[in-house]
């Protein structure tokens, strides 16, 4: 675990030095969103449950409505299948997104492809030599939604709905479908 949050950190780093360059070269200034999530969970086909938390979009706009967003998401339950077991699942991921904004209207429509790392923890995850309490693998997040504009820098994220793969060990197919839907804020800078 201690790896990925490196590995976030440093793409962090990477894109606040890159940053001052990036947005320069920007159709539309970048936003962030803050969102409450809710995710209806597939750990086991057949076996569903609901996870709560949120997450931090940052997007920027760069050509005709194709831009980049990164998300970092968080979600909790504590307890799986009724079993007394929790978990703690925390993604991020980066990729394209579009926004079709029709002139002079107040809400903008958005489409997604996102893949990066999951990472879950404080659960029961098999492995080779008996079980862990924490996992990492593939994230894949492709969805979309709605954000509607109050201000110049101020929206509402309407709605958004996402499928959420992850491929965290579960003892059968090693792979997790899950239905994420939001709604936040939305700053403009």
């Amino acid at each position: 675990m201690r790896s990925t949050f490196g590995k976030v950190a440093l793409l962090v780093g990477a894109c606040i030095l890159a940053g001052p360059g990036a947005w320069g070269q920007m159709a539309k200034s970048p936003d962030l969103a803050i969102a409450y999530d809710a995710s209806q969970a597939n750990i086991v086909p057949g076996n569903n449950f609901w996870m709560q938390g949120g997450s931090l979009q940052i997007h920027g706009q760069f050509w005709r409505g194709v831009g980049a967003v990164g998300d970092i998401a968080g979600l909790h339950t504590g307890n799986v299948h009724g079993i007394g077991v929790g978990l703690d699942l925390v993604t991020a991921t980066f990729g394209p997104r579009y926004t079709c904004s029709p002139a002079h209207h107040r809400y903008a429509l958005f489409g997604e492809i996102l893949a990066g790392e999951a990472n879950g923890f404080h659960s029961v995850f098999p492995a080779a030599a008996g079980t862990k309490s924490s996992a990492n693998g593939l994230a894949l997040q492709i969805g979309g939604g709605i954000n509607l504009s109050l201000s110049r820098h101020l929206g509402v994220r309407a709605f958004e709905a996402d499928w959420l793969r992850t491929q965290l060990p579960n003892g059968t197919t090693g792979v997790q479908n899950n239905v994420r839907m939001g709604a936040g804020l939305v700053f403009k800078f």
